[in-house]
């Protein structure tokens, strides 16, 4: 059995964050856009909690083995473009509705139940991921999804704050990017998951 090296571990982890974390990082954004009135202290649960669905799916992934996941992975594209159409479509109707009617974004829409199901929906396809490290023993498992984590809560903390600056300048129509990109990002995941 190979033996990786802990800087080889590192960096494939310093990747796999970094790209892992993308999607979470616009999700982030368009959350701010969303909500301009966010506290600091959500800013920062949005970021750990993406952080966190990002390190646990690899880590599920790791644990049931690539034989289990490969009999469901074909569901995976579908579920994430469903649950992040479901929100951006509300976001976008909410935006055009706030829009015509010149009204204020309401901040408390973001609520614990929708931030759960975008972390689920944008971690989702990682579960793949914990296969990709399946010769790593289990610390060095721990080590890299360590990584993935920190990697995604220090890319979604700047992001919720760009968000929010534009959802602050641009009012609604901040909102209605903010569903675009959802809806963006669940159709990027459903065809690179199902046709590439």
């Amino acid at each position: 059995m190979y033996h990786y090296t802990m800087l080889q571990i590192i960096l494939t982890s310093l990747l796999l964050g970094v790209g892992l974390a993308m999607d979470a990082c616009a999700v982030s954004m368009a959350n701010g856009m969303k909500e301009p009135n966010m506290k600091i202290w959500k800013r920062i649960f949005i970021a750990f909690l993406f952080g966190l669905f990002q390190a646990v799916m690899p880590l599920i992934g790791y644990a049931i083995g690539s034989n289990t996941l490969t009999y469901i992975s074909w569901i995976i594209p579908y579920i994430a473009l469903a649950l992040l159409s479901f929100i951006g479509i509300k976001m976008l109707v909410e935006g055009i509705k706030h829009h015509k009617n010149k009204e204020e974004i309401d901040s408390k829409k973001l609520t614990i139940f929708v931030l759960l199901i975008q972390a689920i929906a944008t971690s989702i396809d990682a579960l793949t991921v914990g296969f990709s490290v399946s010769n790593y023993t289990w610390p060095e498992a721990l080590i890299c999804f360590g990584i993935i984590f920190l990697m995604t809560f220090a890319i979604c903390i700047p992001a919720v704050f760009i968000g929010k600056k534009f959802g602050v300048k641009f009012g609604p129509k901040a909102e209605i990017a903010g569903g675009i990109i959802l809806i963006a990002i669940g159709l990027e995941i459903f065809i690179s998951g199902v046709f590439f």
